[in-house]
């Protein structure tokens, strides 16, 4: 599984903001990255993608305009900005990395992707 860490979760009011971050494996500079979130009882749902570039990104439409995706293939992070946030936005974060594609193109389909955090905790209360 690749090396990664997802980090910056917590418990805030809605309206708040967290920055998610994910330290990832070197290799994984040359793939689209995407963020996924999982609620209890819940399949893993994809919230967010990157391509290779940073050209280029996707949003699930529950975050779209409140939530932005970043990375710095230098320092091998992947970030994600979630502003203004509410209380179904509950979950776990994930960050995986495409299997062999560069763009977004699948990015829906977690099974396209592989994961190897435990992943980060956000709750948010009414």
């Amino acid at each position: 599984l690749p090396q990664v860490q997802e980090s910056g979760g917590g418990s805030v009011q809605a309206g708040e903001s967290l920055r998610l971050s994910c330290v990832k494996s070197g290799f994984m500079s040359g793939l689209a990255l995407g963020w996924f979130r999982q609620a209890p009882g819940a399949e893993r749902e994809a919230i967010s993608c990157i391509s290779r570039s940073g050209a280029s990104t996707e949003y699930a439409d529950s975050v779209k305009g409140r939530f932005a995706v970043s990375r710095d293939n230098d320092k091998n992070m992947l970030y994600l900005q979630m502003d203004n946030l509410v209380p179904e936005d509950t979950a776990m974060y994930y960050c995986g990395a495409d299997t062999t594609w560069e763009t977004c193109g699948r990015w829906r389909r977690p099974l396209y992707f592989t994961f190897g955090g435990q992943g980060t905790q956000v709750t948010v209360s009414s």
